[in-house]
């Protein structure tokens, strides 16, 4: 529980392991995952202490003691002990930069907790010169010697001093007995098993983005085959178109021929207009005449409508053969791209079956 009147001084993220009580060697993990690990100061009480949650549950609280002691034991991983606790306590870092900023901050907060346990201890003198003096001048002897509450009061501390130094002896033992491999282990594993997380996760992204690439490649091969089967067929039409460019050239000559003959007819139809008045002496040759006249203007007539007709033949077969030209060059712009981002499309395929 965290009160109100203690503020994180420093955060970091770390896995956190504790000492196996039955064995004193193996580590035990206290979570799958990486906890946020802070020390915290308590204004009111002068304390420093480091605390990491996971869940609801405190998974770290130790009061930081002048004698306590951070040890680095590989790159990545650091450990500690504590008394009151009656355990080890081991964190992994992601790099030894977080180590060393953990193992800098538990130095800053040892010193810290040394002064103010000293502050505390000179306040009281001064507050309390009887207890100063006793405690000075009195000597252990005589109080051992002499019978009442001070004799047992006076065993006790003993008996808690053999107490701590024993668990002192008794944890630096475990300290210099745990597994430097086993740690590393164990650190590495965690980490290993978040690479492990996180590359599972890339591997699944990596296969959806290849189930969508195969598919995308399947609609435009697709879609490449039927521009190919529309190729084949602008292609059939541009062998028909090459027969109808025989048939403009017949029609051109053909309109040659009858542009030459309405001309050779205009000339003889202006002759014989010229000459009509001075060679028709009968009325018979007259009519005649006429007639003949008559029936060139009418073969004129229809020339004219022939080659009225063939022009307008001529224009639409020249309209129909320039828009299956820009039907062929749109369609050949449009399998350009298609190709282009086919070949992109197995590149990306390559490259992600080499990685």
């Amino acid at each position: 529980h965290l009160s109100c009147r203690e503020q994180p001084i420093f955060s970091t993220r770390a896995h956190v392991f504790q000492i196996d009580p039955a064995t004193k060697r193996n580590w035990i993990p206290a979570s799958k995952h990486a906890l946020t690990v802070s020390y915290f100061y308590d204004a009111t009480r002068n304390v420093y202490r480091i605390i990491s949650v996971g869940g609801t549950k405190a998974i770290i609280n130790s009061t930081i003691t002048p004698n306590m002691t951070f040890t680095k034991t590989s790159q990545k991983f650091g450990q500690w002990a504590d008394s009151r606790a009656n355990t080890v306590y081991g964190l992994g870092f992601a790099s030894e930069q977080h180590l060393s900023q953990f193992a800098e901050k538990f130095q800053e907060v040892k010193e810290a907790a040394r002064l103010a346990r000293e502050k505390s201890q000179d306040k009281t003198e001064l507050t309390n010169p009887a207890l100063s003096i006793t405690s000075h001048q009195v000597l252990p002897s005589p109080i051992i010697s002499s019978n009442g509450p001070g004799e047992d009061k006076l065993f006790r501390s003993q008996s808690a001093d053999v107490e701590v130094t024993t668990e002192k002896e008794r944890l630096k033992k475990m300290l210099s007995e745990g597994s430097v491999s086993e740690v590393q282990w164990e650190a590495e594993f965690f980490s290993l098993q978040d690479n492990n997380n996180k590359l599972v996760a890339a591997l699944h992204e990596a296969n959806t983005n290849v189930e969508q690439w195969k598919k995308q490649l399947a609609a435009y091969q697709e879609e490449t085959e039927t521009l190919r089967h529309r190729v084949a067929e602008l292609e059939s039409q541009g062998v028909h178109d090459s027969s109808s460019e025989n048939n403009k050239e017949e029609l051109s000559q053909t309109l040659e021929e009858l542009e030459l003959l309405i001309k050779a007819k205009d000339e003889e139809i202006q002759m014989l207009k010229s000459q009509k008045c001075g060679r028709w002496e009968a009325e018979g040759e007259r009519e005649e005449t006429l007639q003949k006249l008559q029936e060139l203007e009418l073969r004129n007539t229809e020339l004219e409508r022939r080659l009225h007709l063939a022009e307008q033949t001529l224009a639409e077969t020249l309209a129909e053969r320039e828009k299956i030209q820009n039907e062929v060059t749109k369609v050949a712009e449009i399998m350009d791209v298609k190709i282009f981002e086919l070949s992109e499309i197995r590149q990306g395929l390559a490259k992600l079956l080499e990685s």
